[in-house]
């Protein structure tokens, strides 16, 4: 983080007698500031002689952390937000989308579990044409070996412009490379694909 004295220039109130009070506070940058208790550095600097202008400048700093980083949200804040700037790609299905709050949302893992013959794999068809009658890419993986490009055409509309399936069996090392996939997935690394 910034050195105070980087700040002075454009903030007028991180001034030389600023920057010394809170030398005597051993803070010297603006991480230090955000490490300090601030109640006490207010109560310090209200025994000041200029105590006005101490706490103007603490405030000057606050405003300044604010600036640069997002506010810090609550849980009912956050899913607004997600609703509002995550881009969502239909199921194919309104009421699945309903249940989902608008589809799938990008970026984020949804796990579809159920009994065996409930649909899951045909969900999960539905979902990969729509998105790819979007023109964006999809990666089915299919732990099962059962995967049928004759069904993924159907959905799609028997379209060649929109499939394109490459399938492979999963041996040792397509098994490693999706094991290490679902570990970046869990730990939120991003991945680019070229």
């Amino acid at each position: 983080m910034a050195p105070l004295n980087s700040l002075s220039k454009e903030y007028p109130l991180i001034d030389s007698n600023f920057q010394t009070f809170c030398a005597s506070h051993a803070i010297y940058s603006v991480e230090d500031f955000l490490l300090h208790d601030l109640d006490a550095l207010f109560a310090s600097a209200a025994n000041h002689s200029n105590s006005e202008r101490l706490k103007q400048g603490i405030h000057q700093l606050l405003l300044i952390v604010d600036a640069l980083h997002p506010p810090v949200l609550n849980g009912l804040q956050l899913i607004e937000d997600a609703k509002r700037n995550k881009h969502v790609f239909s199921t194919g299905c309104e009421g699945i989308d309903a249940l989902l709050g608008g589809g799938l949302r990008v970026g984020q893992l949804t796990e579809l579990v159920g009994p065996s013959s409930s649909g899951k794999t045909q969900v999960c068809l539905m979902s990969s044409s729509t998105v790819a009658k979007n023109k964006c890419s999809v990666i089915y993986l299919d732990t099962g070996n059962s995967f049928s490009p004759q069904r993924i055409a159907y959905f799609v509309g028997q379209s060649s412009d929109y499939v394109s399936v490459n399938q492979v069996s999963l041996d040792s090392d397509l098994l490693s490379i999706v094991w290490s996939l679902f570990f970046c997935l869990l730990t939120g690394h991003k991945i680019v694909c070229k």
